[in-house]
């Protein structure tokens, strides 16, 4: 939908992705990520926390399906998505809560390395060929499992990095200005 407000939340999974599968057999991974802001206290040295921010996230069909294999509780991750807004009825109360439909999620690579593997097979939104994945081997215990970026194989026949510069000369740090 046009006008959803887009946004990005650097935090830590409080919990595993739960994987389910909905009626029509689509699945969906949900997951809440945790954001707690932090201050440098100048009177004190010290770093304080701030008020915690959780957001309760799903992403859907295969995409869910690698990230439900790929993050585990306590992972520091990078989420871009969509608010939406939910209205539900618990106890005979009608609530409403705010959620992020996901777009891009990946580990933070600010305490952790990732290892980038091609993940190959299914279908893909692009007509055929296979899609992008990742797995992840960070730093204590290691990421595993894969997640799918819907990426056409082999990349675009636009991509200007696709191939070496003609002329046979080696890439270089000047620009093509």
């Amino acid at each position: 939908m046009a006008g959803e407000p887009i946004i990005t939340v650097v935090g830590n999974l409080t919990g595993d992705p739960e994987l389910r599968y909905v009626s029509s057999g689509t699945p969906v991974a949900s997951f809440t990520v945790a954001s707690t802001p932090r201050t440098l206290n100048r009177q004190t040295q010290q770093w304080e926390d701030g008020e915690a921010m959780f957001i309760r996230c799903s992403v859907w069909r295969e995409h869910g399906e690698n990230v439900a294999e790929s993050l585990a509780k306590g992972m520091r991750v990078v989420v871009t998505g969509r608010l939406t807004v939910r209205n539900y009825e618990y106890n005979g109360e009608r609530r409403t809560s705010l959620e992020m439909q996901v777009d891009e999620i990946g580990p933070s690579l600010r305490y952790a390395r990732a290892q980038v593997t091609k993940v190959t097979g299914g279908g893909g939104n692009f007509g055929g060929g296979g899609n992008y994945g990742n797995s992840y081997q960070g730093g204590g215990g290691g990421y595993g499992g894969r997640a799918s970026y819907d990426a056409p194989q082999g990349g675009s026949a636009h991509d200007p990095w696709q191939s070496a510069p003609q002329g046979g000369s080696a890439f270089d740090d000047n620009p093509p200005f």
